[in-house]
This record gives structure tokens, C-alpha cells and sequence, in this order.
């Protein structure tokens, strides 16, 4: 591996005209193809194998032209104090709205609440549903312009009007903070290299993989059936890992130009020992997010592909545009160390001139390191202690998915949920549709009257329709009202009570009873993926320790790796419940409104947490092997690891966590959880478990942390990724003519 990186990168070094016209060229091919794709259409959501999707599945088969993924619009009207909707005045003015509203293009049926019962009992609150011939994202500016212009008018009469419903979806934003981030990132990079142009290699490089890979997306977006939230989360990983992955092989080029080699010869030895980390690192980040597969979640599999997709370009760009650019900067890039002797200045592990020769002076990354293999088992319970602590709140997690009821309280979608609330109770807007498949039943019409029946006698259950069958007459649909709003627990035991009476039923009729709606598919989507999380779990982390024990040629480590990242992933989610489900500094991460926590957020911060985990396991104990495998003790080996690791991992987490901070301003409730849960997890895994279980737990293991069986040594290959096969075509005495014509062959 460190061989064939070896020359990849000083092939790239020398031909960087080349590998640069190959990226910029895929850039602008994939620009084009975004530029030039059509808009991307409605983002499919569907559960294969749970009974809310057989039950839609159903009524697109039985109700053909109902528009079942139709847009919905809920316009709800209250009467000024003193007032009621049914007062003459008021109801010509609903009347009205309700006329301009059916005469919509893409509109394919208005109800008007006079006739339609939706009429609050007190008379102060009514609505009229609007239902669309297309999706949310599919529906032209024109008609939500038109559906807001009929509200403003009703509200010039007196009236309040707030529009609830998923017709005035917009695509999500993520806000200047991104921005904010990207310039931190920045800022980072100057101080850890000094210099502008060493610092402006990982940026140039992250934007243009994060281009590639979004503009794909984008390009792809409406054959694939992408969402926008798609796109956002490649852009944040892609990001993140992009500069990284990028600041570790410049690091790693700026000390071999310190050790004296020439700078073709460094960028090859660049690229083939921290290029091998790299490798390893972002196969483990691709097995976390392609393994999203296994939750059969077709939304949350383009999401995690798409991001690998991303991850894979960003580790290419690395191994071939960095060294190419490094070709292209030349004597503007310094070895490490020389900007500080230049101006007069020394290294902080440059011996000083009342400091004996050969004794530098230690820098913190070694300071700290030898401090912890003194004092390993201290630190260890330290940590453990700390993240535990972190990780309690995770014990009350709730998970659900938003409505409108988790937007902020500034959009007319939350103030149409609050008054719908108001006048019709909490269930109202979270009702569910009970489809009665009566095609194997003698008389259809008695197996509904039996299921409506049933459901009007179960607890919870506020108002139950009559049955509204189809043209055929073998399929009907009942809505069923909660008295708990749609994300509570009273609700979710609600629809497993008419599920379980459905069984009892068909038992006698022979009909099928399945409950669907938005709240029903919500609620399998929690239980799917709480039922994913353990086979993901051992999928991911199952195939991530064999890679690790193949890369560190050890048992232990690997191990040791795996467990450090559920200490450190626990302790995320609990901070994520503290503040999205609790309200802690809610305010200050701008969560206008707590809730349940998001049900993809545990299984997609298991995938992504993980294989960013991993980045800092391979590239700081890498530096640790590379150290014992060219005859250090353990303890000094760890010293040494961190010597040269801890400034840049130090700087690669901050980079990575003022990336994925940044989405934290999103509009998206997705994204910005996502974004704050990453940037903490990031926090926890780098400097706590990264920066003190690890070391603390390789000093207190020492000779036994390397030991492999000598059966499962002859099997594994030899990757290489301390770079010792470069080593010893050194010690041979193969110098960089031999070396170039070993690129050439």
C-alpha cells in the first residue's frame, strides 16, 4: 500500500498539469450536468415491510386518481374576540376564500368547512383542506403565491388565517454559519501551517471534491428521486472530511521537507505513509454510511450512499490534487518548523541556546502524552467517568419525526398546528387513516361497519369517521381522531390497540385492517430503525475491526478503537437530548421548539460518528505504530505518536467540528440536529477519548496492545501503512533516480 502510494504521489508531483486538468475538467463536467439537469421532483418516503406502506400502497391501487402524495393545505380561520365563524360576515368571507382557492390550477379539491363539519364546537376556529394534484416540492411558486394571497385577504377582513400542511414546504437553507465555519476552518489552517498557501491546499481541494460531489447530487437529484437534505449532508461530511484528510498529507509533506528530502521524494512519502491512514480512514467512513443499506429505509440508503460517494472523492482528491498542488506552490510551502527559524524564532522542540544539543524541548502533544502513560489508569477513569456522565440524558431518549407541531413558533404552519390544537383538540393534527381491505370478506360492507364499531370502543379515540369504500366496494377508508397529539406514546399505543383488534376482526370477517396516515408512518419508521440499530451495529463495527486489525496488525487496538466510539457516541446522544429534548441552551444552539429526538438521529449518528471516529484512531496510532515497529518501547512509542499527531488531529477535530457546527443555523430541524450532534460527538471522540482513553489504555496494555496470533499474522496481508517498506528501500540505499525509474516501470 505505502509503495503504490509512494508513487502515486510522486507520479501526481511530477505530471500535476495532468491531474490537475482531470479534476477541473470533472468539476466542470459535473457543473454542467447540475446546471443542465431538470428540477428535482417529490423525494419518495416510503417503509418497505411495515404496515403503513402496505396500506398506502393499497389506496393508490383501490383509489386510483385520489393523488394520495398530493400536497395538502390546511387554511384555518379564528374569529376576532367576541366573534364566531358561523357569524354571517365571517362566513362569506371563508366562503369567498374557499372560491378563489378551487379555482387553482394544480388544485385538486377544496372542502369547505360549512359542509365538512370543520367547525370547532365553541365556533371560534374552522378550516378548509386544500388538496393538490402534485407534492409540496412539485408545486409551482404561482400557486403558493396564490394559496398566501387568499389567506392575506381573509386577514385584511378581520380575520386570523395561518396555513398548515406541507404546501408551503420550502427547500431548506443552512444559513451564514456555514460560512462561519468554513472561515474558522480557515483560520485553523494558518495557525497550524503559518502559512497562507500551505493553509489554502486542504480548503481549495474540500471545495472542489464537496463540488464534484454535490453537483452529482444535484445532477442526479430527479432521476434518483434525491431531497434536498441529500445534498446538505454530503456537503457536510464532504467538507469536513475533505480538509482533513488534505491537512494530514501537507503535515506529513512539510516534516519529511524538515528531515531534508527533496520535495518530489517528500510528496511521495507524504502520500504513502499519512496517504495510507487516509485510505483506511475514509474506507471505514464509506462502510459506515453505504451500511445504512441494512435499515431498508430507501431515503436514508441514497443519504448514506451519496455521502460516500463524497467521502471516496474526497480521499482521491487527497492521494492526487494535493501533491499536484504542492508541485504547483513550490518553495512557498516550508518545512516544518521553518517560517519560526527564518524569523529568528525557534520551535518549541527546538533545543535553545542554553540547551544542550540533542535534548529539544518537549512540545505539548509530547508533554501531555507522557504525562498520561505516568498517570494511565487516572486518566482512563477520568474519561470514562466524564463521557458516561455525558451519556445519562440518553437514557430518556424519545425519537419520533417533525411536524408541523416541532416548527418554530414565528411559522404560520406551527400557529395553523396550535389553533388546530385550540379548537379541535391535540389529535387532530396528527389523525389516522384506518384502510379496511374487505376483498376476502362475504359482505364488505358489515366488515366496516365491525372495524369502526371496534375502534369507537378503544380508549384514546376522540371521533371515528364513518367508512368511505371505493368505486368497488371492497376497500374503505376510516380516519381515527387521538385525544393526544401525533408524537406522544399515548398515540403510538393507539395505533398497535386497533392493529391488534384489526387481527381479531379479520379472524371473523376476513377483511384486513391496516392503519396508515402520517402519524402511523411515523411510528414504524421509529420501530424500524430501533430494530435496524443492532445489525447495523455489527455490520459496520463487524467489518471496521477487521479493516482496523488488518491496518494496526493487532486484536486489542482495534478493539479498544471500537469501544472508545460507543463511549463517545452515548455520550453525544445524551447531549443531543439534553438540548433538543430537554431545552438545555436551546436557545443559544436556536431551537425555538423541543421535542422528540429525530428517529434516524441515533442509527445516522452511529454510521457517520463512527467512521469519523476511526479518521483520528488510524491517523494518531498509525503514528504509534510507525514508532514501536521501528524499535520504540510501547510507552515511548505512544510519546512519539503523539509528538508528531497531536497538533495536527488537534487541528483536523477543530476543523471538523467548525464544519459541521456551522449547519447548526440551518432552517432544516434534520440538519441542524445532525450538524450539533456531529460537532460534539467530534469534541468527544478527538479530545477525550482520541486524546486520553486511548493513550491511557495503550500504556497500561504495553507489549500486549501489538499482539497479533502468529496464524492470523502469516494470513493477513501486509499493507503496510507505516510505511516501512519505504524505509527499507532507504536503508538499501535506493536513492530518488532509482526511486523515479521504479515510477516509471
Amino acid at each position: 500500500m505505502a509503495t503504490f502510494l509512494y508513487k502515486l504521489g510522486r507520479l501526481a508531483f511530477r505530471r500535476r498539469h495532468f491531474v490537475a486538468l482531470i479534476w477541473v475538467a470533472l468539476l466542470t463536467l459535473a457543473g454542467v450536468g447540475a446546471a443542465s439537469a431538470p428540477p428535482a421532483g417529490n423525494s419518495s418516503f416510503s417503509i418497505p415491510g411495515t404496515e403503513a406502506q402496505k396500506a398506502f400502497d393499497l389506496l393508490e391501487q383501490r383509489f386510483p386518481g385520489a393523488s394520495a402524495d398530493g400536497a395538502t393545505a390546511r387554511v384555518v380561520f379564528k374569529a376576532p374576540s367576541g366573534e364566531k365563524m358561523t357569524d354571517a360576515g365571517n362566513k362569506a368571507t371563508v366562503e369567498k376564500t374557499v372560491d378563489e382557492l378551487a379555482d387553482g390550477s394544480e388544485v385538486a379539491s377544496v372542502a369547505d368547512p360549512y359542509t365538512g363539519n370543520a367547525v370547532s364546537k365553541d365556533g371560534t376556529i374552522a378550516y378548509a383542506s386544500v388538496k393538490y394534484d402534485v407534492s409540496g416540492m412539485e408545486l409551482e411558486e404561482s400557486t403558493k403565491d396564490a394559496l398566501e394571497d387568499a389567506a392575506q385577504q381573509a386577514r385584511d377582513s378581520g380575520l386570523t388565517v395561518e396555513i398548515g400542511g406541507d404546501a408551503l414546504q420550502a427547500v431548506p437553507e443552512t444559513g451564514a454559519t456555514e460560512v462561519i465555519g468554513i472561515a474558522v476552518a480557515a483560520v485553523v489552517l494558518v495557525i497550524t501551517f503559518g502559512s497562507l498557501v500551505a493553509a489554502g491546499l486542504p480548503l481549495l481541494t474540500a471545495l472542489i471534491g464537496v463540488g464534484i460531489g454535490v453537483s452529482s447530487i444535484t445532477a442526479l437529484a430527479s432521476a434518483l428521486e434525491l431531497g434536498s437534505t441529500t445534498s446538505i449532508l454530503a456537503m457536510m461530511i464532504g467538507l469536513a472530511v475533505g480538509i482533513d484528510y488534505a491537512l494530514f498529507i501537507v503535515s506529513r509533506y512539510r516534516a519529511e521537507l524538515a528531515e531534508g528530502r527533496e520535495r518530489e521524494e517528500a510528496a511521495g512519502r507524504a502520500v504513502g505513509t499519512a496517504g495510507s491512514a487516509v485510505v483506511f480512514a475514509g474506507l471505514t467512513v464509506v462502510i459506515a454510511l453505504v451500511g445504512l443499506a441494512v435499515v431498508n429505509i430507501p431515503m436514508l440508503t441514497k443519504m448514506g450512499v451519496a455521502a460516500a460517494g463524497t467521502v471516496a472523492i474526497a480521499v482521491l482528491i487527497a492521494l492526487t490534487m494535493i501533491p499536484a498542488l504542492l508541485g504547483y506552490a513550490g518553495r512557498r510551502v516550508k518545512p516544518a518548523g521553518a517560517k519560526g527559524k527564518r524569523l529568528g524564532r525557534f520551535r518549541k522542540d527546538d533545543p535553545k541556546p542554553d540547551q544542550p544539543a540533542g535534548q529539544p524541548k518537549a512540545n505539548l502533544g509530547t508533554r501531555w502524552a507522557s504525562f498520561v502513560v505516568r498517570r494511565p489508569l487516572a486518566v482512563l477513569l477520568l474519561g470514562v467517568i466524564g463521557l458516561g456522565a455525558a451519556a445519562v440524558p440518553a437514557a430518556s431518549l424519545e425519537l419520533g419525526l417533525p411536524d408541523d407541531g416541532s416548527q418554530p413558533t414565528s411559522t404560520t404552519q406551527r400557529r395553523a398546528y396550535d389553533l388546530l390544537s385550540e379548537g379541535f383538540g391535540p389529535g387532530f393534527n396528527g389523525p389516522l387513516m384506518v384502510v379496511v381491505d374487505a376483498k376476502g370478506s362475504d359482505a364488505p360492507k358489515d366488515a366496516f361497519d365491525d372495524v369502526a364499531g371496534e375502534i369507537k370502543g378503544l380508549d384514546g379515540v376522540v371521533a371515528v369517521t364513518p367508512p368511505a369504500p371505493n368505486k368497488g366496494g371492497d376497500t374503505a377508508t376510516i380516519t381515527v381522531v387521538p385525544d393526544s397529539k401525533p408524537s406522544s406514546v399515548q398515540t403510538e399505543d393507539l395505533v398497535h390497540a386497533i392493529r391488534d383488534a384489526g387481527g381479531d376482526i379479520e379472524a371473523k370477517t376476513g377483511a384486513e385492517t391496516l392503519v396508515t396516515g402520517s402519524t402511523a408512518m411515523n411510528i414504524d419508521v421509529s420501530e424500524k430503525l430501533n430494530d435496524a440499530l443492532v445489525p447495523y451495529l455489527v455490520l459496520v463495527v463487524g467489518l471496521a475491526f477487521l479493516l482496523l486489525i488488518v491496518v494496526f496488525r493487532s486484536i486489542l487496538v482495534p478493539l479498544k478503537a471500537a469501544l472508545g466510539f460507543l463511549l463517545s457516541v452515548m455520550a453525544a446522544l445524551g447531549a443531543v437530548v439534553a438540548v433538543f429534548q430537554w431545552g438545555w441552551l436551546s436557545g443559544l444552539m436556536g431551537v425555538e421548539e423541543t421535542g422528540p429526538v429525530m428517529s434516524m438521529m441515533p442509527i445516522f449518528m452511529v454510521g457517520v460518528v463512527f467512521g469519523l471516529a476511526m479518521d483520528y484512531e488510524v491517523f494518531l496510532v498509525t503514528r504509534m505504530r510507525e514508532a514501536y515497529v521501528h524499535g520504540e518501547k510501547p510507552n515511548q512509542a505512544v510519546v512519539t505518536g503523539f509528538k508528531h499527531g497531536a497538533r495536527v488531529v488537534t487541528a483536523a477535530a477543530v476543523i471538523m467540528m467548525a464544519v459541521f457546527a456551522g449547519f447548526i443555523g440551518s432552517s432544516e430541524s434534520m440538519v441542524k440536529m445532525i450538524g450539533f450532534g456531529l460537532a460534539i460527538a467530534v469534541f468527544f471522540d478527538a479530545f477525550v477519548v482520541r486524546m486520553a482513553i486511548v493513550p491511557a489504555v495503550l500504556a497500561l496494555l504495553g507489549k500486549r496492545a501489538w499482539w497479533l496470533p502468529k496464524w492470523l499474522d502469516r494470513a493477513l496481508p501486509n499493507v503496510d501503512v507505516e510505511g516501512e517498506g519505504l524505509r527499507t528501500a532507504a536503508e538499501r540505499g535506493t536513492g530518488p533516480d532509482e526511486d523515479r525509474e521504479l515510477v516509471r516501470t
